[in-house]
């Protein structure tokens, strides 16, 4: 089923949805770039954006037979940005505030990399906003969230498995903001912003609950986590993967601790929306030496 990008939402939350499909099944959604398409040019003033239409997710999706306390197990398997990307900086706003003027660039895409200043640099597509309907109100697709939402984590990529909880019947899946490169951080308050499309496995996990978004990226296994502060991001990331440890494994709580400080990490993913997002990440490959697998 192909699902166009006409369609979409700025928030996250039980709408009218655009599809309504059962799991197990393949989906290639269309998406937006963050702007909507506002970004058209280099230098463009920021004066020309309308703010109330960024970050657009397309959908909401419905998967029949999803219920609270579910897990939706999305399978990226690929993701095809279009031939140009946009990005910008903007007074008040990133990592470095009160740094810059405020800037937008265009950048070509071709052949696997794209071109800034004149420079060939590599893509690394991914996904920047994806999520489900929330527990309570609606969230506004640019907030990250224990529902997903705008989490701006680079390991959202092609091949890479997410767990989404499920916190409503149906789910209520949208994605979209997808970038054709992005650095962990994503500090200039934006990655290379593109229209694309995506190729998706969706799956349910029934009763499997989890507390927040689980990455599985091929390599690592990650607990995303957001926060008013990265600092409470990251507490929370690595209390979850703390959770699961104990729960996986014979590891006492202490034993656990240390495992995750001599083989985990501790990573940041986005710092410059509502809240932040914070990953703990530990390698596949050390899991699986404690008898964890997670596919």
């Amino acid at each position: 089923m192909r699902i166009t990008r006409e369609r979409h939402v700025y928030s996250l939350g039980v709408s009218e949805p655009v599809a309504t499909v059962t799991a197990p099944c393949s989906l290639t959604v269309e998406t937006c770039d963050c702007f909507n398409g506002q970004v058209t040019e280099d230098g463009q003033p920021k004066a020309r954006l309308n703010f109330s239409h960024v970050n657009p997710a397309t959908g909401p999706i419905v998967v029949e037979g999803a219920e609270p306390g579910d897990v939706l197990r999305v399978h990226i398997r690929a993701i095809r940005p279009e031939k140009t990307g946009a990005l910008m900086t903007a007074p008040g706003a990133g990592a470095l505030p009160d740094r810059v003027k405020g800037d937008t660039r265009i950048c070509p895409i071709a052949d696997g990399h794209f071109t800034f200043m004149g420079v060939e640099l590599p893509l690394n597509p991914m996904i920047g906003v994806i999520g489900v309907a929330p527990a309570g109100e609606s969230v506004p697709c640019g907030t990250p969230g224990d529902h997903g939402g705008n989490m701006d984590t680079i390991g959202i990529r092609e091949g890479a498995i997410l767990r989404l909880p499920v916190f409503v019947k149906g789910a209520y899946l949208g994605l979209g903001d997808l970038h054709a490169a992005m650095g962990d951080g994503e500090v200039s308050v934006t990655g290379l912003e593109v229209f694309g499309e995506v190729d998706l496995d969706l799956s349910l996990e029934k009763g499997a609950s989890l507390p927040c978004p689980l990455l599985h990226d091929g390599d690592e296994v990650s607990f995303l986590a957001s926060a008013e502060t990265v600092d409470g991001a990251i507490h929370a990331s690595t209390g979850y993967m703390h959770d699961f440890l104990l729960a996986k494994t014979s590891l006492n709580a202490d034993e656990a601790l240390m495992l995750m400080s001599l083989c985990g990490h501790a990573r940041i993913s986005q710092i410059v929306d509502p809240l932040k997002t914070a990953r703990f990440a530990m390698p596949v490959s050390v899991l699986a030496k404690f008898g964890v697998v997670v596919e």
